[in-house]
């Protein structure tokens, strides 16, 4: 007779404050044969102090793959694993989800251990629209690469959240007010549930100054969030601008147009950079055929 399979815990753990940990996710990591962590000198404090002594194996983007079809095997055979990261919810930015994906190819129970989440608990708090939003994850690291990425986020109307390295955080609010102007709303939430947490709103570039001029606000982990588009033109106000742009980017350049039409229709960057963009892209491909 085959044994039962096991099954395979995603767990959540805390962002920070070590009372978000759930009674559920201390059971769960108590009782499972084997925890794979993104980090073992990072979760085995947190482990010891919930006084969880289930084994620990190291889990994280150069490894995963490989341990993930000794993991399912383990798993078929009758034993439970749990997976964590070094904080929040395993697979959001993180290991976890080539395994994840191996489990249910293989039609392994796969169990979700809910708790602390950076982007949920910074949306929460942010003051921008919740009713819908698109979790963008980490930018590129390098700026002409992150410029490229937030361009195709020009026409977004969702709220969008971005993780961000304390170290590139200038750098991402210097180019979110040039491509999306100065009157976007954005929201700084950094180091949450800890001691010097931080949520603050503003404009982009009263963002920018407020992290900019505080050395602090560099630190720790961060959460960006970025109001989306608002659409107010009408269809006809948009033809008139895509006429007013044809005309203009046969003689000048992208930024050239773009600041002359702001002005001519009392629009912001927002509204008239991604058209300008489009038409540029249509002309460029229609000289090349």
């Amino acid at each position: 007779m085959s044994k039962s399979p096991g099954k395979i815990y995603v767990v959540a753990t805390p962002i920070g404050n070590l009372g978000d940990m759930t009674t559920r996710a201390i059971e769960v990591l108590s009782s499972v044969d084997l925890i794979l962590a993104e980090d073992t000198r990072h979760s085995i404090p947190l482990l010891r102090h919930f006084q969880i002594q289930t084994r620990c194996q190291a889990f994280h983007e150069h490894n995963e793959i490989s341990v993930a079809a000794s993991v399912c095997e383990r798993v078929k055979q009758g034993e439970s694993v749990a997976i964590i990261s070094d904080a929040g919810v395993p697979l959001i930015s993180d290991p976890g989800f080539p395994l994840v994906r191996m489990a249910h190819e293989n039609k392994l129970p796969v169990v979700s251990i809910p708790g602390a989440c950076a982007a949920i608990s910074a949306i929460s708090v942010a003051g921008l629209a919740t009713d819908r939003f698109t979790f963008e994850g980490f930018l590129p690291a390098k700026s002409g690469a992150k410029r490229k990425v937030l361009e195709t986020l020009l026409d977004e109307s969702r709220t969008m959240i971005f993780y961000e390295s304390p170290r590139r955080v200038i750098d991402t609010l210097k180019i979110m007010l040039e491509l999306f102007g100065e009157n976007r709303q954005a929201v700084l939430a950094r180091e949450l549930t800890k001691l010097f947490e931080t949520v603050h709103k503003a404009s982009l570039p009263e963002l920018l100054h407020f992290v900019e001029s505080d050395s602090n606000q560099v630190k720790g982990e961060i959460v960006l969030l970025l109001e989306g588009i608002q659409k107010e033109e009408t269809d006809e106000d948009e033809e008139e601008l895509k006429r007013i742009l044809s005309v203009l980017l046969e003689e000048l350049s992208v930024k050239q147009a773009v600041s002359i039409a702001m002005n001519l229709k009392n629009l912001k960057r927002n509204q008239v950079y991604p058209i300008a963009l489009e038409l540029k892209k249509i002309s460029e491909d229609s000289e090349s055929l």
